[in-house]
Formats: C-alpha cells, sequence, structure tokens
C-alpha cells in the first residue's frame, strides 16, 4: 500500500480514537457511550467504500496506539498476508454488511448476501453462511438501534482540555487605499472562556489558520482536543498531521448543527455587538487588530455571565493543567511534498535542483520543509529520516569519478583542469 495512502488512514484512526487516548477520566457508563455513538456514525473512511466502524475494530485501535507508546505509525493498516486462504470474516466485510442490512432490512437473509457480493462487500472467493451472517447481525444488532442525541449543555473539566475554533466575517479594511473584506480567526478555551488567540485576517485559507494555531500554541499551551467547523482550512491532511503530531484530538462539528460550538458562537455574538458596532471609521488591517487586542483585553478581565467568573482569572487558576508547547514547535508546522529521486540523485522541486542520498535512487520520498527555508529540506522514507537535502554543485559533480558498485572518488583538481589549445 502507498506510504501516502497509509498516513492518511493512521490520521483518520487517530482522529477518531483521539478522545479516548488523550488521559481523559470517564465517568461510569460514559465510555461505553462514546463507543456506541461512534459506531452509529457514517464515516468517509479513506481507502474503502465502507461507511461504519465496528466497537471491537475501535478497541482494537486504541490499543494498538497504547502499546505502541502513542506512536501515529501503529494505526498504519496492517499488510494482509492471508488472501485467498479459508478465514473468520474480517472487519471490514462485517462493516460492509452492517451498513447494508439498513438499506435492505425487508429483504430475506440470502438476498441481502447476493447483493453484498454484487456490490463487492463480500471478496471474491470468500463464503459466508446463512448462519454465519445471522450471527454477525445478532451480536451486532444494538448498532441498529439509534438513541436521541444527547444535546445538553457541557464545559470541559479543566483549563485547555478542548478549545473551540472557528471564523466570524469581518468588517471591511483598508488596503492599499481599497476597501476589503476581512475575516476574524478565533479560538476560546471552552473551560474558562478565555480567548487564546483572536485576529483579523484578509482570508480564511489554511495557513491563516495555521497562523493563529502556532501563536495560541506559544502563549498559552497545547490543548488536549481542538473542536473545530467543517470548512475548507479545517478539513486539511496539514492540520491533521500537525494536531496528531502534537497529540492534539481534532474533532470537526457535525454539518448543520452549531451547538457544538455555541462558546465561540455566543462570543462572536459579543464581538459583532460590543467591538464592531463601536467602531466608527474603516482601519487599515494592522489598526483593526490593534484596536481589537484593546478590547479584548477589557473582554478578558470582565466577569463572564456563564461562569460567574472573569475568563483571565479562571484560565489562569488552572495553569498548572497547561502543558508547553515544544520548543521546535515550528518544525510541526512544515509542509509534505512527495517526489522520485532520478537515477542521477537528483530532485527537481521549487524551481531548484537537489541532490539526495545515494540509496534513495528510483524511491519516493517525503521533503519536510518550510517555504523560508528552502535551503533546509528534510528528507524521510518509510518513517527514517535521511538528513537535510543539498542543492547540486555542478561542478563538484563534475570532478567525481563514478565506479563499478557505486563507489565513487573526487579527482584531484590538477587533473580535471583543462589543456587545451596545445596544437597552437
Amino acid at each position: 500500500m502507498d506510504e501516502e495512502i497509509k498516513k492518511r488512514v493512521a490520521l483518520f484512526r487517530y482522529g477518531v480514537i483521539s478522545e479516548f487516548i488523550n488521559g481523559k477520566t470517564f465517568l461510569r457508563g460514559e465510555k461505553e457511550s462514546l463507543l456506541k455513538d461512534k459506531c452509529e456514525q457514517k464515516w468517509n473512511i479513506p481507502g474503502s467504500n465502507r461507511t461504519r466502524i465496528s466497537k471491537s475494530v475501535l478497541k482494537e485501535w486504541i490499543k494498538s496506539y497504547r502499546d505502541s507508546g502513542c506512536k501515529l505509525e501503529s494505526l498504519y493498516p496492517k499488510e494482509r498476508n492471508d488472501r485467498g486462504k479459508i478465514r473468520c470474516v474480517d472487519s471490514e466485510t462485517i462493516l460492509g454488511l452492517l451498513n447494508l442490512k439498513p438499506e435492505m432490512a425487508e429483504k430475506p437473509l440470502p438476498i441481502l448476501l447476493k447483493e453484498a457480493r454484487k456490490r463487492g462487500i463480500i471478496p471474491a472467493g470468500v463464503f459466508i453462511s446463512r448462519a454465519t451472517a445471522y450471527r454477525i447481525f445478532q451480536l451486532h444488532e444494538e448498532e441498529f438501534i439509534k438513541s436521541p442525541e444527547d444535546r445538553r449543555k457541557f464545559e470541559a473539566e479543566k483549563v485547555n482540555d478542548l478549545w473551540q475554533s472557528d471564523v466570524m466575517h469581518g468588517p471591511m479594511v483598508m488596503v492599499d487605499g481599497k476597501q476589503r473584506k476581512s475575516y476574524l480567526l478565533a479560538i476560546i478555551d471552552d473551560h474558562s472562556r478565555f480567548i487564546i488567540h483572536g485576529e483579523f485576517y484578509l482570508h480564511e485559507r489554511l495557513e491563516d489558520y495555521l497562523d493563529v494555531l502556532r501563536k495560541a500554541f506559544l502563549k498559552r499551551g497545547l490543548p488536549g482536543k481542538l473542536y473545530v467547523d467543517n470548512g475548507a482550512a479545517f478539513r486539511s491532511n496539514q492540520l491533521e498531521f500537525v494536531c496528531a503530531t502534537l497529540g492534539i484530538a481534532l474533532i470537526h462539528a457535525k454539518p448543520y448543527q452549531p451547538e457544538g460550538k455555541g462558546k465561540i458562537e455566543r462570543w462572536f455574538r459579543t464581538v459583532r455587538m460590543s467591538f464592531l458596532a463601536g467602531l466608527n471609521k474603516i482601519y487599515t488591517l494592522d489598526e483593526m487588530n490593534q484596536q481589537f487586542d484593546k478590547w479584548l483585553s477589557l473582554y478578558q478581565g470582565k466577569i463572564n455571565s456563564a461562569i460567574k467568573e472573569k475568563p483571565q482569572q479562571r484560565f489562569f487558576n488552572g495553569i498548572g493543567n497547561i502543558k508547553a508547547a515544544p520548543s521546535d514547535l515550528e518544525n510541526y508546522f512544515r509542509k509534505l511534498a512527495r517526489r522520485t529521486v532520478k537515477n542521477d540523485r537528483t530532485i527537481a522541486f521549487k524551481d531548484k535542483l537537489y541532490e539526495a542520498p545515494l540509496e534513495l535512487i528510483g524511491k519516493q520520498i517525503q521533503l519536510i520543509y518550510h517555504d523560508h527555508e528552502l535551503d533546509s529540506i528534510e528528507v524521510r522514507f518509510n518513517g527514517k529520516s535521511y538528513g537535510i537535502l543539498r542543492l547540486v554543485d555542478a561542478h563538484v559533480n563534475y570532478r567525481i569519478s563514478r565506479h563499478k558498485k557505486n563507489q565513487t572518488e573526487l579527482i584531484p583538481t590538477e587533473s580535471a583542469n583543462y589543456s587545451g589549445g596545445i596544437l597552437f
């Protein structure tokens, strides 16, 4: 399986189980309730046409992640070595049958099995008897019982347990003599209602949101969970990778259900009614953020009606629970690209030519980089780092003698000098 697909699958699995592995203490019955909720949801599973996940599969992912010492690679899909053999029904086939069952609830079991084979849910060469299928549905019977959604008010137990984040359409700002729309990107701590970071931008792109996250981590540490919307900026592989490598559970709000983001939505309403209503002219973007910082400082020091405390006081009272960001935080925000190393060991990237290690010839490698540091591109293959790529030096390469068995020798400068023109 391609390394990129494995990584996407691992990030997906981490996102599903992250709420179980971040140290949260569950009340009696709460963990089973959450597992059941996960099984009831429909998922867009990378590399699969299935949409359901069984309880046993979830528990297996959680155990594998913990047993590995919390390594993301433990969630990579395992290569199958039992194709064509008679074996028990695999979890993927079970998921497919469970997904098909509600659609064909009124059909007899033989017709359901026939349709499952027609759609490829039951792989070729695998036989599932009626008794086996009946047993599968009997064991997972509770997964077909839909329970009403719990929309009670909730509050995170501690500071930095949960951050909510979203984007608000802001006012017009002046840019080079023209008016442009602004966007407020903000993060609120669920427990304290403290605004971790908020800033106006000209766009709501991924790079803008990553900038907000970077500043938030540096100022206030790392959260246990990050609850975001379903916009394009929040659905990127890079954001998932940043959160997963930092041990943060990335949770996306359910579409058309804004209740989960209630705290950040209520705060946006306060921004509109208090801050924006008080503006008396069109500012530049920098001026807008300066005015906003002043207003926010006052807001953090006022009593919040929901918690009957000042947000900043409640946040700093729980400062002992804050997990500091790593000293090399910038490395977690690097971008990732893929290239194949040519036979001459070179890689073309960002209009430059780089030289890779000899053993990577013909391999598809990962390039991890910052746009502003293209002289410090790290190269990885199969999870192993091969150091920093070097720019090709054609003058040095000209002086290298290639021998058999890939041995190289640097030719002395004197023998490499041009000695033409003797005839004249």
